[in-house]
């Protein structure tokens, strides 16, 4: 069974994706449709500090830069989508490192 993610304004949702190669972390607001603050193993911004696209260390340092981000837009509370993937690994390396940095969820 499917559990529904009940988003509001003052809790938009952030989505993680892993591929093969990277890993993917977006804050979306289902209410407005709209995709606010991104970050991934391949954006410019990250790619000085990062080595290879698909270990923890990686998923780790796009954690902290989705949650630095989320800070300065007054972002504090999201509601975590890891969508059917497992709660382990590369996934939660994103979840430890935005809690980590002071989102809460």
């Amino acid at each position: 069974m499917k559990k529904k993610i009940k988003v509001t304004i003052e809790r938009p949702r952030l989505y993680v994706f892993k591929s093969n190669k990277h890993i993917y972390a977006q804050i979306i607001d289902d209410i407005n449709c709209k995709i606010l603050l991104s970050s991934s193993s391949i954006s410019k911004e990250l790619k000085n500090q990062i080595k290879s696209g698909a270990n923890c260390q990686t998923a780790h340092i796009v954690g902290q830069n989705i949650a630095i981000k989320s800070k300065k837009h007054g972002i504090n509370q999201i509601v975590f989508d890891r969508g059917q993937r497992p709660y382990h690994g590369r996934v939660q390396a994103v979840a430890d490192a935005a809690r980590q940095e002071g989102l809460i969820f």
